[in-house]
């Protein structure tokens, strides 16, 4: 199913759930939500069933699909197929999966490279089968005073300090389900003690 954001419009919910092979199940839930003021865009992180991390994040302004070239973030399951940036210093730039050394400071004018950690995604249907050809990721950005809003070209973007959380949770084979469902589908009540907010 193919969706475009209207003139100013995402949709109202984007989920990506995240599932480890191993048996425990982790759920990154992107939400996007409209106040009359702005938009609320978060991405939460379920252990078997229990809400543990919530994230704000940025999806793509072109909405969803898989098309080439179409710049929208695609729905349905993928994987994570590849994990980059190690150890990497906060807003270190990776330029085509690699490291340059470079270190972008956040909200600096002018610059919007891939920063801190690419998690790179593979489709598993047809709806997403081309994702890890069109370099679908969830990476940091620098453009943190974006985060909350439609800004990236298909990509999910977080700020540097949550992608690298994120990123030490996850793991090669992990699956990724893009859905238009709600958090609350897959997570329970939230306890305050366990959950980290970003928003």
């Amino acid at each position: 199913m193919r969706r475009s954001f209207p003139q100013g419009i995402a949709p109202l919910i984007l989920a990506a759930i995240l599932v480890n092979l191993g048996g425990s199940a982790a759920v990154a839930a992107a939400q996007c939500r409209y106040d009359r003021q702005r938009v609320r865009s978060s991405v939460a992180l379920v252990d078997r069933g229990k809400l543990i991390a919530r994230y704000s994040i940025s999806t793509s302004k072109f909405g969803t699909g898989d098309s080439a070239a179409s710049y929208r973030t695609p729905l349905g399951t993928l994987f994570v197929s590849a994990k980059i940036g190690d150890r990497l210093p906060p807003g270190t730039v990776i330029k085509n999966r690699i490291p340059t050394g470079e270190i972008v400071a956040v909200d600096t004018p002018g610059r919007d490279p891939i920063v801190s950690r690419v998690i790179w995604l593979r489709g598993m249907e047809a709806q997403n089968q081309k994702a890890r050809d069109r370099c679908i990721y969830i990476h940091g950005t620098p453009e943190e005073r974006r985060i909350g809003k439609p800004a990236s070209f298909g990509c999910i973007r977080m700020r540097s300090r949550d992608i690298i959380d994120l990123y030490g949770r996850v793991h090669i084979g992990t699956h990724v389900l893009i859905t238009l469902r709600k958090i609350h589908d897959f997570a329970k009540s939230e306890e305050p003690s366990l959950l980290a907010r970003s928003d």
